[in-house]
């Protein structure tokens, strides 16, 4: 939609600490609970629940259990900001 896409994802565990410079990022839990860490804090998004992460903010997404999430953000913005990593996906493949 307008050069945005809605991707449906799931997590378990750690991620990595990375930052998107361009664009705020939006997660919406669908199923679970999540848990973004900042370098100063954190927030727990739980199922039916919506986080925006403003561009610039370094961040670090965790869930204990497997938890499927919404993302909201621009075409071929790259999982990881500007970190690469072994979680660095291929952007903008649809299954």
């Amino acid at each position: 939609m307008n050069d945005y896409q809605f991707k449906l994802i799931k997590i378990a565990g750690d991620y990595v600490w990375h930052v998107h410079q361009d664009t705020d990022k939006v997660f919406i839990a669908l199923e679970g609970e999540m848990i973004i860490d900042f370098r100063d804090g954190q927030v727990k998004i739980a199922k039916g629940e919506m986080f925006i992460v403003p561009r610039g903010i370094e961040m670090k997404p965790f869930a204990e259990k497997e938890c499927h999430i919404m993302l909201v953000e621009p075409k071929s913005v790259v999982n990881t900001g500007g970190t690469e990593s072994e979680l660095t996906a291929a952007n903008d493949t649809w299954i």
